[in-house]
């Protein structure tokens, strides 16, 4: 499974070089030899020092990571769902993606113009927030005189799309986003199907100058207060130094970032922080052809692991030889973790652990 999120912002605040960085990161890996899909689709690797680790022990011909599909909206200015600028153009792409990683311009250059004359944060979000809740809206709209119609026979279903609709804008009436509502177990895969823009989960990026990487800025606190208040999160990086990050050679990174007081790219925090949001996590298949990192949501069981790689995996799901990447680490060797009890077998019901290895034994 592909995670794949669309970024959202104002333009000027950074979305394009983050896009291009986020992009060469992509074009970088030798397993993603192009780094886009569509002229505004970009394929980034998931970093995982786990898979070197692995390697180090199991020699490989090509090591896999997980991938994040992005897409890029062009900036939306106030009127974009209306018509206004070229947003309302790229608004339905971003229907279908997992996550909206919505870029907020931290800091101040009057070199940059901001098209509301100077950065403030809530404001900022606010206008995007307007954009794509009047989108939305336009939707829901069409719905409930649809589901209005097809329910005066009484049918249940009809019944209970049109309600989820009118509470859905009821909340998008009242300004607030489809994510904000309070849905029922029954409601949640209708208001899935609805395909809505606000109610999908929000990373918030805050693009910082070089300066604001030793600490948050006041438009960085004032970004988190509200992500706390909406129980959003946010990713705190620097657009200009990821792109300068990704014109380097591999060798001088490391030395890049300590010189900068930071530990890694910001890029690798935000492809993190975007599984958590989602409930994804990380297994591993190893061997002498290839070491691959595969995404399933936390709580999946072992044949739903599998099937990740292909639905015959899951339908003639047999077991799971399955270990830990630090107990590999550790004992050096497969036949160590074998000979230590450290390699297990496990069946349908073992629940996937973020961080195991697998091998799976199917019969189709």
């Amino acid at each position: 499974m592909a995670l794949q999120a669309g970024i959202v912002g104002l333009p000027n605040v950074g979305k394009s070089t983050l896009f291009n960085a986020l992009t060469a990161a992509g074009a970088a890996a030798a397993n993603f030899p192009f780094c886009t899909i569509e002229p505004n689709v970009g394929v980034v690797p998931v970093p995982d020092a786990r898979l070197d680790q692995i390697n180090a022990v199991i020699a490989s011909k090509q090591i896999l990571p997980a991938a994040v599909e992005i897409v890029d909206i062009a900036g939306l200015v106030r009127g974009a769902a209306t018509g206004a600028g070229l947003g309302n153009k790229f608004l339905g792409h971003i229907r279908s993606v997992d996550a909206v990683l919505h870029v907020v311009r931290c800091f101040d250059d009057p070199d940059v113009v901001h098209v509301d004359g100077t950065p403030d944060p809530d404001r900022d979000i606010e206008t995007i927030d307007t954009e794509l809740i009047l989108a939305d809206l336009e939707s829901v709209d069409k719905r409930v005189d649809r589901f209005r119609k097809a329910s005066k026979g009484g049918d249940k279903d009809q019944l209970a799309q049109l309600a989820v609709a009118e509470k859905l804008k009821a909340l998008l009436d009242g300004g607030k986003p489809a994510r904000a509502g309070l849905w029922t177990e029954e409601e949640l895969p209708i208001v899935k199907e609805n395909q809505l823009i606000t109610a999908k989960p929000v990373l918030y990026v805050c693009n910082v100058d070089e300066a604001g990487l030793g600490g948050d800025n006041g438009y960085v606190r004032s970004v988190r207060a509200r992500a706390a208040r909406e129980g959003a999160s946010v990713v705190v990086l620097c657009a200009k130094i990821e792109a300068e990050i990704q014109e380097l050679p591999p060798e001088d990174r490391a030395g890049f970032l300590a010189d900068l007081g930071i530990k890694e790219p910001g890029l690798a925090a935000l492809a993190r922080e975007a599984y958590r949001l989602l409930g994804l996590q990380t297994y591993f298949t190893a061997g002498p052809k290839e070491i691959r990192a595969w995404t399933v949501r936390v709580g999946a069981r072992a044949p739903e692991a599998a099937g990740v790689i292909h639905t015959d995996f899951e339908r003639g799901f047999i077991r799971a030889e399955v270990y830990s990447v630090d107990d590999l680490v550790a004992l050096g060797s497969e036949a160590a973790l074998k000979a230590q009890g450290k390699m297990r077998v496990e069946g349908k019901e073992y629940v996937v652990r973020d961080g195991d290895v697998m091998h799976f034994r199917f019969n189709v």
